[in-house]
């Protein structure tokens, strides 16, 4: 089994224990991804969200890393900006060589097209937009990055969970376009480098509930916005707090 085999394998099988039974469509368009690009499910480098593909910034890095990328340059455009409003724009430049003339592109970010989870973050969303598209442009990659999504609001991108026989929305559905909650939960622990078990764990005892599933919306929906300002304001002191919920490891004589 060659290499590129053994990797799409891989991807498909993580893929499914994150985001469920995939159409046949996606499955297929992950394995055109992963022999063009070699990008990795486990790794982080996509986000599967309303049925389509994205690739994310550290797989946008990584794919710059194995072309030897030789460096990328940011700034601050001064007259499109106006930081007293949270609005930046953001120029980057990639270098693919010592000899190359740069590939740019442009990045913004202001309250309205960024999601509650990272408000106060524009500057930092803008840039890693700018980084994102001109890699994009450098690297020849068509597919959009999730960090150009914005508010992840959008109809046509996110689709909507249908309801149940009650009438009801599943507690990590969407019921208005916005995307599901297990989705944004699995965006804040890539942001963050946070343990997915840890924070299931913290998840349940937040809401009060023995596991995560039987949690109602709203109380995901209000523990996700938590994490997000805990790991925001003190990622070292939410690990400490995660690291309390880890199982204890029983040591033989």
């Amino acid at each position: 089994m060659s290499r590129t085999s053994q990797v799409w394998r891989s991807n498909v099988a993580c893929a499914r224990r994150i985001w469920g039974q995939l159409p046949t469509t996606s499955i297929n368009a992950l394995k055109q991804l992963t022999k063009n690009l070699a990008v990795s499910v486990v790794a982080g480098d996509l986000q599967f969200l309303g049925n389509h593909w994205y690739v994310t910034h550290s797989g946008l890095l990584r794919i710059a890393q194995r072309h030897k990328c030789c460096g990328i340059e940011t700034a601050i455009q001064d007259h499109l900006s106006d930081p007293e409003n949270s609005k930046w724009v953001i120029k980057a430049t990639v270098f693919k060589s010592h000899n190359s003339k740069g590939f740019a592109g442009y990045g913004d970010a202001d309250p309205s097209n960024v999601s509650s989870l990272v408000r106060g973050a524009e500057l930092r969303i803008a840039e890693t937009r700018a980084v994102n598209r001109a890699l994009r442009k450098a690297y020849g990659i068509g597919l959009c990055s999730v960090e150009e999504l914005g508010e992840f609001s959008s109809p046509s991108r996110i689709s909507t969970a249908p309801p149940s026989s009650n009438g009801a929305h599943p507690s990590n559905g969407s019921g208005n376009g916005q995307p599901r909650l297990r989705d944004q939960l699995c965006l804040l622990i890539r942001q963050y480098n946070l343990d997915p078990n840890l924070v299931k764990a913290y998840a349940a005892d937040f809401c009060g509930t023995e596991a995560l599933s039987g949690a109602s919306r709203e109380l995901v929906d209000s523990f996700i916005s938590h994490l997000s300002s805990a790991a925001k304001q003190n990622r070292d002191a939410l690990v400490c707090k995660l690291n309390s919920y880890a199982q204890p490891v029983e040591v033989r004589s």
